[in-house]
Parts: structure tokens; C-alpha cells; sequence
């Protein structure tokens, strides 16, 4: 059974004037010179307050299980003693102190907007609930597209990729302040979005679509544009992951990779969009666990590189911001050096919030060590401290910690936010192929269609399968729809299966995902279209799939398989809207990977 706390929308004025008015005693909301002098003064008081272990605890941003604060269902009680030591949300913060929390879907922490809003107003008052009471942060990794951890009822905007392809900077603004308004509204001020990374190799595994493009100018602006929007919302953005991670062929989560770039190659690719985020006024900028000898030759990952952080992104690049590591379970961080001396090379490296470390118990405890020993002053914990807090009042979370079920209404996934997020996406989804004219199908004229394809898990756990939101859109928009899912492998009996469902079909539509050299999704293409039905290929997810299929008459790219995008292709193939995206990265031939078949820019339209 499920406990819903029964506060479920606890007076603004009440909860303040009880359990904040310590905290909100500490900051005032003043914007003269003068009265941010005044502010500073308070933080670094507040500051003096806190005991060594309180300081420590405000450096690490942790994830917990359960869906409420105090009152979680027993299996997530117990993943939390497991892992943590702890039974739940508030003992996290009595034990530890820590500073910040990480929702995700998967500690069930996002069930729904209110719970959602329950939880951040229970994590909130375990906080203002202590000696020297400090908001929490509370931060999620909400980037849209493939990753989400919020889905419906909440508002699903198309993600960087595919607004990469729109190539509208007041696209992706708007996606970004509506996205905004929402998390703060669920009481998340802290996301760790919108991805810098530059993505210039195709085979990159970890982020693909979830970079803008290949342009370091047009990526930049996008960033740009998405730190304004989350920022207006009351939100921090976070631009990652620094110094880049877009030319990768290794995945970080479960190695350490090697960018080869030089120092020239880096100014040039992957520094301009973190400029531009720093230009334009981000909050935090999140770690890459990656090395770059030509930035740092002792090969350290960037995440514990003194020359990296304070070197090139303090000093260089003069930013005085947050820094957060990337999670520090990451198999890229660990590589070289245990789990007890991760956290302390990164604050000596130069970061300030320490993510989501394997065992807490052993990180916090490191810190502690490592100040107490000498190794790393007080003060140098005070500075890191001191960016933390002046965030959470820029933020104005020691005046309005909580939030309403009111303003979830009001806010969270309304109509004008679907309608904007459906027009965004209509506008991103690009044609690359169109043989004879085929799209858009007129439902009178080849009503009867066959949808097949791969049903990747959704990115929310909210949206999907992909093959039954396409046959569904379709549907609605006057056709005939079959639904068949192969998969993302298909067997030679699915693709027998396929083919039989295809006679006497008008066209078939085929939804691709990430086709390699040897994926039999290839043999499902060609073998549909050897039946002489028109094949129409969706790339649901990397715009690559293109150079390794043959037969299909049309291809789409959506960028992403969440339903706001795989609708948008649905009304483009109807006719409904326009295709208008153009490629923001280049696809290169499968026989020759030196030539370009389709270059940045490339896309169909309808005459």
C-alpha cells in the first residue's frame, strides 16, 4: 500500500513562519551592491555555524529511495539501509547533512507531480528541521528526449538533438522555461541540463542525441538559449559535461575514455558552447569523467584534474559558479583511484558538489579525514560551501523552501505546454529520404498501413511502446493501423512474420533504432521492401540509420521515441505538418566512412 502524506499542501505562511524562519533570516532578497554585500555577510555567518560534519554534508548531493520523505514503502526502506545506512530521506539528511538530492525514476522517487511536490516539501522541512537549518538543493536529470526521469502527466519537450535540427534558438528557450516552470513547481530547482557536448563522433555510445550537434556555433547558441530559459524559470541549468564529452567511443559509465582532441582542436570544438553558457550566466557546470592528455598530461579524469578545473575552467575561463561532478558511482571516476579518495581529489581539483557517490558512508567520512588531517583546508571547504549557498539563495530557497499543489496544477503538464511542446517538435522532425514523392500518404488513397519496428523502453517509463504511439497517431489521423513490434534484433521468424503481415498493406512504416553493420533490422528493411509495398523508416533514435539501410522509398529522424516526437513524425507522414528539421550533425557512408552521404544542414521538404 501506498502512504500519501497527509500535508499534502501545506500553507506557504505557516510552514515559513515555523520551521524557515531561522533560514530565512539568513538571506534577504536585496539586489543592490550594498545589499548583496549584506547577503554574502550572512552566508559566511550562516557558514560559521555549522560544525565540520554540517560543512562536509552540504558538499555532497546523494540519492535516496522512496516516493516520500519520511514514509517510504518497505522495499525502498530497505534498499536505503542497503546502500546508505539510513531508512530514508530525513534520516539521509539528520545523519549526514547532506546539501542536495538527486531524484530518479528508478528509487521512485518520481511516481507523480504530487508526490513529487510531497516529496521535495518533506525533504525541505527535514532540512529547515535542523540546529542550523539550510534548504536542500534538489536536482534531476530532466534533459529531454532519451533522458527524462519526470514523464506524463508531465510536459515532454523534444530533446537537443531534435532541436538541434529545428535550429530555432527561441525553440529551444521556450522548451526550456516551460520544462522549468514545471520541476519548480515540483519543487526541483536544480537541473542538470542542457547537455555542451559537441557530438562529432557517430559511434559516441553515451551521448548521441543527447548533444544539440555537431556545430560548435550552433550547439553554443542552442546552450545559450536553454540556460536563459531554465534560469528565468527559477531553475539552474547545468551545462555538461565538461571540458567535453561529445568525441567519445567509450561510455563513462562503464570505463574511462581518452578524448584525443589538442589544445587547439579543444578551444575550437568543445569550449565554445560552455563559454557561451558562462557568457550567458549558468548557475553549475557538471564534470565529464573523461582524460585529455593535451589538457592535463598526468591523465587524470577531468573530474579530479586541478589543471582542468581550476586551471582551465576557473582561471581560463573565469567562471566562479558551481561545479558538480558527475555521478561518482561512474566506472570512468573509479578506474584509478578508490572510492575514499575520488571525492577528496575532486574538491582539490576544484569541484563543489560531489554527486551521488557509491557508498556515502565511505566518501563523507574521506572528506572529514582529508579536512581534519590537513590535507585539504577549512577554508577551502568554506569556498565551495559559500558558491552552494549563494545558488540556494539566488534560487530564493531560504524564503519559498516549499511548494503547492496549487501551483503543480496550475503548471505542471497543461494545455498550452503540450500544444508548445507539439508545434516545437513538428518543427524538428527532418525527412532524408523521399523516393517518387511517396510522403506525405493520403489516408484516402493508401489507407491500410503496417507499423513495425522496435519498442525501446520509454525514457520516463511514461510514454510508449513506439510502434503502438505511431500506429496510434496514425490512426487518429484517418489510417488504418496494424500494429507488429520486431524489436530492435528481429528474429528471422518476426521478420517472416512482418512480411506475411504486409501483403495487401498500402505502405509499411518501419521504426529503426540505432542500426549497426550487423543488426538484422537491416534484413527486416530490405525484406519488406522486396514485397513491392512502400517502406517508409522512422529512426526513432540516432539519425545515423540511414547510410545502413536499403529498399525503404521514405526516412524520417525523430531524434527520440518519446510520444511528443514520434506524434510530430506521424503528422508530417499524414501531411498534417511540414517536415522542416535539417541535420544538425553529418551522416556518413556505412562502405566509406570518410564520405558524407547527407552533410550538417541537409533536409527534405514537401513541394
Amino acid at each position: 500500500m501506498h502512504h500519501r502524506a497527509t500535508a499534502t499542501t501545506p500553507s506557504r505562511r505557516t510552514l515559513l513562519t515555523v520551521t524557515a524562519a531561522a533560514a530565512a533570516a539568513a538571506v534577504t532578497g536585496a539586489a543592490t551592491p550594498a545589499g548583496a554585500a549584506s547577503d554574502e555577510r550572512r552566508l559566511e555567518r550562516l557558514i560559521s555555524r555549522m560544525s565540520l560534519e554540517e560543512k562536509v554534508g552540504q558538499l555532497f548531493v546523494m540519492r535516496v529511495y522512496g516516493h516520500s520523505a519520511t514514509d517510504p514503502d518497505q522495499a525502498d526502506v530497505d534498499a536505503n539501509l542497503k546502500e546508505i545506512g539510513v531508512r530514508t530521506a530525513a534520516e539521509l539528511i539528520a545523519r549526514y547533512h547532506v546539501g542536495g538530492i538527486i531524484y530518479f525514476s528508478w528509487a521512485h522517487n518520481t511516481r507523480d507531480p504530487h508526490q513529487i511536490a510531497d516529496l521535495s516539501n518533506g525533504i525541505q522541512r527535514a532540512a529547515l528541521d535542523r540546529a542550523v537549518p539550510v534548504p536542500l538543493l534538489i536536482s534531476i536529470d530532466q534533459e529531454h528526449g532519451i533522458v527524462a526521469r519526470i514523464g506524463e502527466p508531465a510536459t515532454l519537450m523534444p530533446g537537443a538533438m531534435a532541436l538541434g535540427a529545428g535550429g530555432s534558438r527561441s525553440d529551444a528557450r521556450r522548451a526550456a522555461h516551460l520544462a522549468g516552470t514545471e520541476l519548480a513547481a515540483m519543487g526541483i530547482r536544480q537541473n542538470y541540463a542542457p547537455v555542451a557536448d559537441v557530438n562529432v563522433n557517430p559511434a559516441n555510445p553515451v551521448i548521441g542525441v543527447r548533444s544539440f550537434g555537431a556545430d560548435p556555433r550552433a550547439v553554443a547558441g542552442m546552450v545559450a538559449a536553454q540556460v536563459s530559459g531554465y534560469q528565468r524559470a527559477g531553475v539552474a541549468a547545468t551545462s555538461k559535461h565538461f571540458p567535453g564529452h561529445g568525441d567519445t567511443s567509450v561510455d563513462s559509465h562503464y570505463g574511462l575514455p581518452t578524448i584525443t582532441h589538442t589544445r587547439e582542436q579543444w578551444r575550437t570544438l568543445d569550449a565554445p558552447p560552455f563559454r557561451a553558457a558562462i557568457a550567458a550566466g549558468i548557475d553549475s557546470i557538471m564534470t565529464a569523467h573523461i582524460v585529455v592528455p593535451a589538457l592535463d598530461p598526468a591523465e587524470d579524469p577531468a573530474t579530479l584534474s586541478r589543471p582542468i578545473l581550476t586551471g582551465i575552467l576557473r582561471e581560463q575561463l573565469g567562471y566562479d559558479g558551481v561545479v558538480v561532478t558527475d555521478s561518482l558511482g561512474m566506472e570512468g571516476v573509479r578506474t584509478k583511484y578508490g572510492d575514499d579518495r575520488v571525492p577528496v581529489l575532486a574538491l582539490k581539483a576544484g569541484c563543489d558538489q560531489l554527486l551521488n557517490p557509491p557508498k556515502l558512508a565511505v566518501a563523507w567520512n574521506a572528506v572529514l579525514a582529508a579536512v581534519r588531517s590537513g590535507e585539504i583546508s577549512e577554508a577551502r571547504i568554506d569556498e565551495s560551501i559559500l558558491r552552494i549557498l549563494r545558488l540556494k539563495a539566488k534560487l530564493g530557497l531560504f524564503h519559498e523552501p516549499y511548494v503547492t499543489h496549487d501551483a503543480v496544477d496550475r503548471t505542471v503538464g497543461t494545455r498550452p505546454h503540450l500544444a508548445t511542446a507539439d508545434r516545437i517538435a513538428e518543427r524538428t522532425t527532418t525527412l532524408l529520404l523521399n523516393e517518387g514523392g511517396l510522403l506525405p500518404l493520403d489516408s484516402a488513397r493508401r489507407p491500410n498501413l503496417l507499423v513495425v519496428g522496435a519498442d525501446a523502453a520509454s525514457p520516463s517509463g511514461t510514454t510508449g511502446p513506439p510502434t503502438a504511439t505511431l500506429a496510434g497517431a496514425l490512426a487518429e489521423l484517418g489510417f488504418t493501423t496494424t500494429v507488429l513490434p520486431t524489436g530492435t534484433a528481429p528474429t528471422t521468424a518476426k521478420i517472416d512474420e512482418a512480411v506475411a503481415a504486409a501483403a495487401g498493406k498500402d505502405a509499411v512504416v518501419v521504426g529503426t533504432y540505432n542500426v549497426t553493420a550487423t543488426s538484422s533490422q537491416r534484413t527486416l528493411v530490405s525484406r519488406l521492401a522486396a514485397t513491392g509495398v512502400p517502406v517508409v523508416t522512422v529512426a526513432i533514435r540516432n539519425p545515423y540509420d540511414i547510410a545502413r539501410l536499403t529498399g525503404q522509398r521514405a526516412t524520417l529522424a525523430t531524434y527520440s521515441w518519446t510520444d511528443v516526437e514520434l506524434r510530430a513524425a506521424a503528422r508530417v507522414i499524414a501531411g498534417r505538418a511540414r517536415p522542416e528539421g535539417r541535420l544538425p550533425v553529418p551522416v556518413q557512408r556505412a562502405d566509406d566512412p570518410t564520405q558524407v552521404l547527407h552533410p550538417v544542414g541537409y533536409g527534405l521538404t514537401y513541394d
